[in-house]
């Protein structure tokens, strides 16, 4: 939506150059909180609470959609974090199909067998298979393909956009200076709250969250802070506690404004500074609550809790029934109990399929006797970087 942010140590920077990438542990830990925003507006979405405090409830999860802008800005910021100048495109290319592929077609089949067994009314046509399978399904506009199967997975196709491009767009922000990059950041913060003015909700066919295109912005945000902080590693932004202020006022600010500025307008500054202030925090080294190795691990297998979580709740609807609408106590009994399966799926997707998936695709284990076994050493460690897709179900 893999461990710590991490690379390769690169050869020291001379004074005034890139730094060399490090661990930043607490952007691990904080993809757990926005994979709980998601969480928590597919809550709202499955109508867990009702009454008139369930319905403040619902008011307070509702923003969490928002939270898919958050992985968008943080995978630009890490690709870029972690990037290595030399790379080739293709090899670039393998390792993102490595690192979301496995989960991806995972969660796929646990989807259809799902739709043969349990939910018949959700079994996807030819077309609406070849397009999610692919990771295209969010080019087309119909809600019929963009929120086909596994819901969730539009935001790859968002994600898969954003890599194919990356290579270039790497090769062109690596020639830009501070103040350059600044401006671009700037700029890409204007696109996200203007594109909703300028072109309404629904001027492609399809609302502006789902477009990858209209995506595009908050992905360049997110490398142009993380080539920011390479080149000049003292930058902060504002701190940790204004950071997360505006976020907060921004959040609550979400369920108050028309639906188009609801994804990403009221919360892209909010995100970006937070981004910055704990990448902040893990270079000097301050006390960050994101860094608790609780908040890491989880963070670890947010990517499989996000691929995960919307199956095991559309399952669990199936047992308790649509929209239960239940009372604070017991809805927030059943919202404890999905998050729990949820994540105990993850965790056995991270360590059975994701994990040694990973390390398939990268050719570093063989299949043999029925098991994986170690095939070689791996002349270069590979950065376990972001789980970065989450989603918004409408």
């Amino acid at each position: 939506m893999t461990a710590v942010l991490t690379e390769q140590a690169l050869p020291a920077a001379p004074p005034g150059g890139p730094t060399k990438p490090r661990d930043l542990p607490s952007l691990t830990g904080m993809r757990w909180a926005a994979a709980l925003l998601v969480f928590g507006t597919h809550v709202r979405i499955l109508g867990y609470f009702g009454g008139d405090t369930g319905h403040k409830v619902q008011t307070l999860l509702s923003p969490g959609s928002a939270g898919v802008s958050f992985f968008f800005i943080l995978s630009g910021f890490v690709l870029t974090w972690t990037a290595r100048p030399r790379d080739r495109a293709t090899s670039f290319w393998r390792r993102r199909v490595a690192r979301i592929y496995p989960l991806h077609l995972a969660t796929a089949a646990i989807f259809m067998v799902m739709a043969w067994t349990i939910m018949p009314g959700a079994r996807p046509n030819p077309l609406q298979f070849v397009t999610n399978l692919f990771l295209v399904q969010s080019w087309a506009s119909k809600e019929s393909y963009y929120q086909s199967m596994n819901t969730v997975s539009w935001s790859l196709a968002c994600e898969a956009f954003f890599y194919a491009l990356f290579p270039l767009l790497y090769w062109v922000l690596r020639r830009m200076r501070v103040r350059v990059l600044a401006a671009l950041a700037v700029l890409c913060v204007l696109i996200v709250i203007m594109l909703p003015i300028v072109f309404g909700e629904q001027s492609f066919g399809a609302p502006l969250d789902f477009l990858p295109l209209a995506r595009l912005p908050e992905f360049v945000l997110g490398m142009a802070l993380g080539r920011i902080v390479l080149l000049r590693p003292s930058f902060r932004g504002p701190g940790a506690l204004p950071a997360f202020a505006l976020l907060i006022a921004g959040y609550f600010i979400v369920d108050n404004v028309p639906h188009q500025y609801r994804y990403a307008a009221c919360t892209v500054v909010g995100f970006a500074l937070v981004i910055l202030a704990g990448a902040a925090a893990d270079l000097r080294g301050t006390r960050s609550l994101w860094r608790h190795r609780v908040m890491v691990r989880l963070g670890e297998i947010s990517y499989a809790f996000y691929m995960i979580h919307l199956l095991v709740m559309r399952g669990g609807a199936k047992l308790i029934g649509s929209h239960p609408r239940l009372d604070v106590g017991a809805g927030t009994t059943l919202s404890l109990t999905m998050l729990a399966i949820a994540v105990g799926a993850a965790w056995l997707l991270h360590t059975v399929v994701e994990r040694p998936g990973q390390a398939l695709v990268l050719g570093r284990r063989k299949l043999g006797l029925g098991r994986l076994v170690p095939a070689r050493r791996a002349r270069v460690a590979e950065p376990a970087t972001e789980q970065y897709a989450t989603a918004n179900s409408g």
